[in-house]
């Protein structure tokens, strides 16, 4: 999604051009460039505010029309933002493109949050990780697809540029030609449509290609059994979610990964990515190319994600992804300040733009929404999607906003913000995160519970420490000891 924004900002000047002329032919007179460039910033910024829209009704959506029928049924907003999209210069509206832009992002809001979701209830527990990234990678060989299709020898002329918008239409039919014939959910339909015959359906469907049978036997027994632990309990809302206690260290991890995710800088990088190439001395008719590599890069990154994290576990690929972003763009900040006088550092910074993409792809890009569902029961999974997609989208939002302002108030060294958020990002994860690799759902759930206890009892502990402090001056207990019975320890 971020990578198809940088590719959209390739056509700048066009685009500009279009809604300039538009306007001398309805009004007679031009727009000024001030104008212009808020006309631009406009079309790219409403597609985050439409992502932030689809992550919040997305819960609604796949609790009522099921994780494969959302996305099935939300195809149309593809098919109806390209057909605005193509049409617009025919028509001569630019609130065609708008508009358009606004609809696709309420897609891709939606999707980013269920396709993880679908994925992730459908894998067994040992390929639940290399499924939940798979999207990921998918991500990024559309944007490599969208960066060759933008090269001035395919559709990158001016006058290509509504065909351009209009090509999401393609990959959107394959999808909805191929969905139809896989089965909903089978966790889905068992727990919350309480549909035990669709469920051993889906299930036998699924054990075709995913599961051995004694694997299948397992999955369905866990299902069952998170089902009777939640026989009682309704799908819950983000505001009960919010106030369950018993959940609140799930709710905070999926926050600080989910916030980390965009204001990691990745965004930043994405739309100055062609004026880091031009001050290492790259000739402007050869950036495309070079862009056009970095989606390469971000392939091979995915790949490596995608096949490691079940041997390596969730937790290295974050800690280790956000890290590598982190000293990435420390690398960026002194480049920039040193190559006035170090010719070499141009090279630098170009190698450190490649190093926070491949770290971006490699874990920060998929694991966060892999971790969100895995960290929650599936009657809290939908307000945690919804949680997590909106922080998403309006850090993402933030970044494209605040960035400029923060590029000309602090120069070179606005990249260490970012340096330091993905530094505190890391430690979080390594602190509070703990590893999810082949634990079922309950199994995460009881880790959490077990934190949780823990506290409560060493915040108990504090609490009677304090009562006994009080008794000094009246019980002479200031160098008495107590003891706890072990039996009130939790491991």
């Amino acid at each position: 999604m971020d990578g198809w924004m940088h590719v959209f900002l390739s056509y700048f000047f066009y685009i500009k051009d279009f809604y300039n002329k538009t306007v001398v032919r309805r009004n007679g007179t031009g727009l000024s460039e001030e104008t212009l460039t808020l006309m631009y910033s406009l079309t790219v910024s409403v597609f985050a505010v439409g992502g932030l829209l689809g992550s919040l009704i997305v819960g609604m959506l796949v609790t009522r029309y099921g994780r494969k029928g959302t996305v099935v049924n939300t195809t149309v907003l593809v098919f109806i933002a390209a057909l605005l999209m193509g049409f617009s210069r025919i028509c001569g509206s630019p609130e065609m493109i708008i508009i358009g832009r606004f609809i696709t992002g309420i897609h891709s809001g939606i999707s980013l949050s269920v396709v993880p979701m679908y994925l992730g209830e459908i894998a067994p527990k040992n390929l639940r990780g290399f499924l939940g990234l798979v999207p990921s990678i998918f991500i990024g060989t559309g944007v490599f697809v969208a960066q060759i299709l933008g090269l001035h020898e395919l559709l990158g002329k001016e006058e290509h540029w509504p065909l351009f918008l209009s090509v999401i239409a393609v990959p959107t039919f394959i999808q909805l030609m191929l969905l139809p014939w896989f089965p909903e959910s089978p966790r889905y339909l068992l727990i919350e449509k309480h549909n035990i015959h669709a469920t051993i359906r889906g299930q036998f469907a699924f054990s075709a290609t995913l599961f051995r049978l004694e694997d299948e036997t397992a999955e369905i027994e866990e299902m069952q059994e998170e089902q009777r632990s939640l026989f009682s309990v309704e799908t819950l809302s983000v505001w009960k979610l919010m106030l369950d206690d018993t959940v609140r260290w799930q709710v905070l991890s999926v926050v600080v990964i989910n916030i980390g995710m965009q204001l990691s800088g990745i965004d930043a990088i994405w739309f100055y990515t062609n004026s880091i190439f031009e001050n290492a001395g790259i000739p402007a008719p050869e950036i495309q190319y070079t862009t056009a590599g970095t989606g390469i890069i971000e392939i091979i990154a995915g790949l490596i994600g995608c096949f490691t994290i079940e041997k390596l576990g969730r937790r290295p690929l974050m800690i280790g992804g956000f890290a590598m972003m982190g000293i990435c763009s420390t690398g960026i900040t002194l480049a920039l300040i040193l190559q006035a006088h170090l010719s070499f550092m141009r090279y630098i910074s170009v190698c450190c733009v490649v190093g926070i993409i491949a770290g971006f792809c490699i874990g920060p890009a998929g694991v966060p929404f892999l971790v969100t569902a895995e960290l929650f029961k599936q009657s809290h999974r939908p307000a945690a999607y919804i949680i997590g997609g909106s922080l998403n989208w309006l850090s993402n939002f933030t970044v494209g906003f605040v960035f400029p302002f923060l590029q000309m108030s602090a120069g070179a060294y606005c990249y260490l913000v970012f340096a330091t958020i993905c530094a505190s990002v890391a430690v979080y994860v390594y602190i509070v995160i703990p590893e999810t690799k082949n634990k079922t759902f309950m199994e995460i759930s009881q880790m959490f519970s077990k934190k949780e206890a823990v506290l409560e009892t060493q915040s108990l502990i504090h609490v009677d420490q304090l009562k006994l402090r009080k008794l000094n001056g009246y019980g002479g207990l200031e160098h008495a000891s107590v003891e706890f019975d072990s039996s009130l320890s939790v491991p």
